[in-house]
């Protein structure tokens, strides 16, 4: 081992020659040199380590000191910054050139994750069809704790009912205020010919809510509980539609998006399933029924949303299963239900729809709520003014009924009160004509208009 070159000419040659001579001198001359110049250069730079343990430059330790100070830096440079606003200098953040219109969206985004979300789905068909379970699939909640499932005897006198139960799902920060409206009792009575009047009258009602909401004086916190989406359940055991199935999707077509699904898709073969799906189709088309269409994907979309869209237009109406159960199969715990011959998974593509059903509600829950308001909506609204309905004086929406009784009435008193500011304001030109006629001949010798 020698001495780093150039160390030994720094010495006194006297020094020199004992060092050359003695090894473990030499040896700690060595270290006593490098150490004096690690100092100096650790001072150049502001890392000052620990001598003594020689630690080496890349030691995690010295970068946790190192990314320490940096942030260190970057807050006192953000404190700066705040202290010149502080003062009134402005400072830009950002490069020049940059105009900073570009963050807009990003604006939009953190309002719209502060705000939240709402959405109102509606589930319709027989019962026994497994739309509750399937609902509690898709949000992986439990909406209905305390629900009693009435017997056969009950059913026979039952009729229609509405429960909308909301719920408030956050994921990843976002939230969302879910309300599922269930439609327990439809078609489950022998005489069904009016069991969806009551079900259309809800639909109704919601939208003149929340028309009367927003012709109101106060229009910042409206709810929206205007129905979004509704999925109709099928049932898999028959050979298509039943009269039933397209008198209320005929009846409702032009109030809401209409979603059909097969329900237990696990009782058909694959077989089976795509002919029920072609014969639905079929049908849907024969009688003029407008279900909701996905939206095609943009140019300027990438390759694999338009794929996914693709299917998911093939793939209607979806043929789902539902199931809260965790059963085990392939050595993990999936959902699903569990036969002698098998398992049907819930969320495997292969097996049923499930997973496009839920990726189509998800990725166009957006779509869905703007046809609402934009079609559906202004259909009614369109309808309910043309019908009658006029604005109070407080800016609220009167009914038909309202509106027709004190009309005419109203319309007369203002006919009259007009003649009579009409008439006043002629008599008052005259008293003033005259009057100024007097002034210009006070002695009375002009002639004097009598009315």
């Amino acid at each position: 081992m020698g001495l780093p070159e150039g160390c030994v000419d720094k010495l006194p040659g006297s020094r020199g020659q004992w060092i050359h001579s003695n090894p473990t001198a030499m040896f700690s001359i060595c270290c006593e040199r490098f150490s004096s110049e690690l100092q100096t250069q650790e001072k150049r730079f502001g890392a000052y380590r620990n001598l003594k343990n020689l630690r080496c430059p890349s030691s995690p330790q010295n970068h946790s000191v190192f990314f320490h100070r940096q942030s260190k830096r970057l807050k006192e440079r953000k404190m700066s910054q705040a202290e010149k606003i502080k003062q009134g200098q402005f400072t830009n953040p950002e490069t020049p050139g940059y105009v900073g219109f570009a963050n807009l969206p990003n604006q939009v985004h953190r309002k719209s994750v502060k705000k939240g979300f709402e959405f109102t789905l509606m589930v319709v068909g027989e019962s026994g069809l497994g739309k509750s379970t399937l609902i509690n699939s898709l949000f992986l909640t439990d909406l209905y704790p305390e629900r009693i499932i009435p017997g056969a005897a009950e059913k026979i006198e039952r009729t229609v009912q509405i429960e909308a139960s909301t719920v408030e799902i956050e994921e990843r920060g976002v939230k969302l205020r879910l309300t599922v409206v269930d439609t327990p009792g439809y078609g489950d009575a022998i005489n069904s010919q009016d069991c969806f009047s009551t079900i259309i009258a809800y639909i109704d009602d919601q939208f003149e809510r929340y028309l009367h909401d927003e012709s109101g004086l106060n229009r910042r916190h409206i709810v929206d509980n205007r129905v979004h989406c509704c999925f109709y359940f099928i049932s898999p055991l028959g050979h298509g539609l039943k009269p039933l199935d397209v008198q209320f999707m005929k009846a409702i077509h032009n109030k809401v998006n209409v979603v059909p699904v097969i329900a237990k898709a696990d009782t058909l073969t694959l077989r089976e399933r795509e002919r029920l799906k072609r014969r639905i189709l079929d049908e849907i088309d024969e009688h003029g029924i407008k279900i909701y269409h996905l939206p095609d994907a943009e140019s300027d979309e990438d390759e694999d949303f338009k794929e996914q869209t693709k299917i998911l237009k093939a793939s209607i109406p979806f043929a789902v299963v539902g199931s809260n159960q965790q059963i085990e199969a392939k050595g993990k715990k999936v959902r699903g239900r569990l036969y002698p011959w098998g398992v049907v998974e819930v969320e495997n593509p292969e097996h049923n729809d499930f997973l496009k059903l839920r990726t189509m509600l998800i990725t166009h829950m957006q779509d869905l709520q703007e046809v609402t308001q934009d079609l559906h909506y202004e259909n009614f609204r369109s309808e309910r003014l043309k019908r009658g309905g006029r604005l109070s004086s407080h800016g609220y929406v009167l009914s038909p009924a309202q509106g027709q009784g004190p009309e005419p009435e109203e319309m007369d008193k203002d006919m009259i009160l007009q003649e009579k500011e009409a008439e006043l304001r002629r008599m008052q030109d005259m008293i003033t004509k005259m009057q100024a006629q007097m002034q210009i001949k006070p002695d009375g010798a002009g002639d004097v208009q009598h009315v």
